[in-house]
């Protein structure tokens, strides 16, 4: 695969999905927030239009119960799952750490660090290594107002990537590079954002670039 769309923050709003799969990708990330607080029946929907590989991981505003409608669906649950496919390996992890909305989908720092490193004992390193979470690092695009809201643990595991697809924070879309480590949000898919992933054959030859459509 070398050229995947990434989406995140759809909060049930599907109507781009059409014109996001116009961008012709090979395979999409969505990095959770698929419903606003469900209903997790509608995910079915979305699901289906996707016609490539598909790799999801939940949001904090999904409900727990999406992990089962995302097991039987097409799509590939990456929550707490590591998959290596040829020159990429992907590792998952849904949901948050805690915020002051009571959402549905919140873990402690604590639980994310377990998710991660039971996903990442059946990590196999290749050319291209993705982290597909929700929550972004801590100190990495994860300011909504003033305080940075990120995960420490999806921070300290971060240096084992090349790239880390995250959202969660509407208001901090784009790219940076930390030690280098890509970290994307490609912003509300909601409001027709989404970003590109080209993948070259080398390590670390990862062009990203954001979109709206």
């Amino acid at each position: 695969m070398k050229d995947v769309l990434l989406i995140a923050d759809l909060h049930g709003q599907f109507g781009k999905i059409d014109s996001f799969l116009e961008l012709s990708p090979e395979a999409v990330f969505i990095a959770g927030d698929i419903t606003n607080m469900g209903p997790v029946d509608a995910v079915d929907d979305v699901l289906s239009r996707i016609d490539v590989p598909c790799f999801a991981v939940p949001g904090n505003c999904d409900p727990r119960e999406i992990l089962e409608t995302l097991e039987h669906s097409d799509t590939v649950n990456m929550h707490g799952s590591s998959i290596n496919l040829g020159k990429m390996t992907i590792v998952g992890v849904g949901g948050s750490n805690p915020t002051p909305f009571n959402t549905p989908f919140e873990l402690t720092d604590k639980q994310i660090d377990d998710v991660l490193n039971s996903a990442m004992k059946k990590m196999e390193k290749t050319v291209h290594n993705v982290l597909l979470c929700h929550a972004p690092p801590y100190e990495t695009l994860d300011k909504p107002a003033g305080e940075h809201v990120g995960s420490q643990s999806i921070r300290k595991h971060m240096k084992s990537f090349d790239v880390v697809c995250c959202a969660h924070i509407h208001e901090a879309r784009g790219i940076m590079d930390v030690d280098g480590v890509k970290v994307v949000n490609p912003g509300p898919a909601m409001d027709g954002h989404c970003a590109m992933l080209h993948f070259g054959t080398e390590a670390r030859d990862i062009k990203i670039e954001l979109l709206t459509v």
